[in-house]
């Protein structure tokens, strides 16, 4: 029957004594409270939705006034105008040039190593054989001292080349006004480009010249020299060119 202790109603004679924590009646147990789960027809109870976290603002710093009077510059404006990147400057060109005489004729030449024509310097004896070609005097004579440009090494006057042009333009119209000129011999690169305005493509050919009026571009003196085979194109734009002088002459 599975009896595990069993206690008589009345005490039982001769019967041994009980135990005392067998008489002890045990606490009930508290009771659990069950949770009913809820059924399908009841409405779920709505979750509270979580509001996005607002965005956050960004504080740009401005400096104080304290800031400013200890030193530190304010932020500027970006400015967005586009900056026009300014041209360099032209250095002034150099070049030194003689002017001499020859009959009628001036001759604008330019020294090859800068210094003033010598009796014996090779650039002036091939000067020499041209002139006699020509027919015109083979000992010109010097007019003035040379012209070297850059005008001034120091100071703020304009020497660039539209200034280098103008004053060798402006030296050759005073000397052409203090005597006559048949024809302008322009003898060298700077002398061509500076007086005649014009470039190595015109050597050999006659320019006319606003101001000053005809003028014969020559190849410089050390250039023929060093490439002998121009002395044939010379001497070919000479013969064009020659009766100019001589009916002057006559």
């Amino acid at each position: 029957m599975q009896v595990v202790n069993w206690l008589p109603r009345t005490e039982l004679p001769f019967a041994a004594p009980s135990r005392p924590e067998l008489l002890e009646t045990p606490e009930p147990e508290p009771e659990v409270a069950l949770v009913q789960a809820p059924s399908a027809a009841a409405p779920p109870q709505q979750q509270p939705v979580a509001r996005p976290a607002d965005r956050p603002k960004v504080e740009v710093p401005r400096p104080s006034l304290a800031s400013t009077r200890n030193g530190a510059k304010p932020v500027e404006e970006v400015d967005d105008t586009p900056v026009v990147a300014k041209p360099p400057p032209v250095p002034p060109p150099r070049f030194a040039l003689q002017l001499l005489r020859a009959g009628r004729c001036l001759l604008l030449v330019e020294l090859p190593t800068g210094e003033a024509f010598q009796s014996r310097d090779p650039a002036y004896l091939l000067l020499k054989d041209i002139l006699r070609a020509a027919g015109l005097p083979d000992a010109p004579q010097i007019v003035g001292e040379p012209v070297r440009w850059p005008w001034l090494n120091r100071g703020t006057m304009d020497q660039g080349p539209e200034a280098a042009r103008d004053f060798v333009q402006g030296f050759l119209s005073v000397q052409m006004e203090a005597a006559p000129c048949a024809c302008l011999w322009l003898i060298g690169l700077p002398a061509v480009k500076f007086a005649g305005e014009a470039d190595a493509e015109a050597f050999n050919r006659e320019l006319q010249i606003e101001g000053l009026g005809s003028a014969w571009a020559i190849p410089g003196l050390e250039l023929l020299m060093e490439e002998p085979q121009r002395k044939a194109a010379v001497w070919q734009a000479m013969r064009r060119l020659m009766a100019r002088w001589k009916e002057s002459d006559e």
